[in-house]
């Protein structure tokens, strides 16, 4: 250690260990611990060095305000508490905030409609891994929410657009069909079905009118081709 080393390590000790007589009568110990440490503690127990908020723009602030010292949206400060007991304090408050929304948003929803997209055996593992990217649109002019997805199994080289009236007790026609890209890039109707054959790997709405798609070529090999496609919606 260089003696730069030794006299860091005395100013540290001799700043925060100091002894403390009015600490006597007080569980633990006898000096002030270092002051970064005692915030992070997972305890319930007082600081033994709270902070100084003498001066601070903040509380004078609030003292000074007759509106916003008793607010209920203002988060209580516990200036004698740890980070951890605060945490625990403000994430009890959240959950309290969030059970009554979630009450009355679970007892509102109700199945519209129930359609079978595909089946599989109850021995399978992969079920949850059948069903990809699914992605969410609201038109507003229409009043119409559109689902895209893909089916891994069923076939890659098709996407699923499901759409339902935001009003339930309405239907729209066509409610779900499949778009199949399949060969449809090839250059001429020389070309063999499989050797062109194209799979989605990505869709989003670009609009109320136009999807937009990620295409890749299904062959195994180098440098297979990606294709970026805009489809009208008609």
């Amino acid at each position: 250690m260089t003696q730069k080393d030794i006299t860091f390590v005395a100013d540290f000790l001799t700043e925060h260990f100091n002894e403390a007589p009015e600490l006597y009568n007080r569980k633990g110990k006898y000096f002030n611990v270092e002051r970064v440490g005692q915030y992070l503690k997972d305890e319930d127990d007082d600081l033994v060095s709270p902070p100084n908020t003498e001066g601070n723009q903040w509380f004078n602030f609030l003292k000074s305000s007759t509106h916003l010292k008793e607010s209920p949206l203002l988060f209580p400060y516990y200036p004698e508490k740890s980070l951890h007991f605060v945490k625990r304090q403000m994430e009890g408050v959240i959950d309290q905030c969030l059970q009554k929304p979630a009450d009355v948003i679970g007892k509102s929803v109700h199945q519209a409609v129930c359609m079978s997209l595909y089946k599989t055996s109850q021995s399978e593992d992969s079920t949850s891994q059948l069903f990809k990217l699914p992605f969410l649109w609201n038109d507003k002019t229409s009043n119409i929410h559109y689902v895209l997805f893909t089916i891994l199994e069923n076939s890659i080289s098709k996407i699923y657009i499901l759409r339902r009236h935001t009003d339930t007790s309405r239907s729209v026609s066509n409610g779900i069909l499949a778009v199949e890209f399949g060969n449809f890039l090839n250059n001429s109707i020389n070309e063999s079905s499989d050797s062109r054959c194209y799979s989605c790997l990505d869709a989003h709405f670009y609009d109320d009118e136009t999807i937009t798609v990620v295409l890749k070529e299904s062959v195994e090999q180098e440098g297979k081709e990606r294709v970026l496609a805009q489809l009208p919606l008609s």
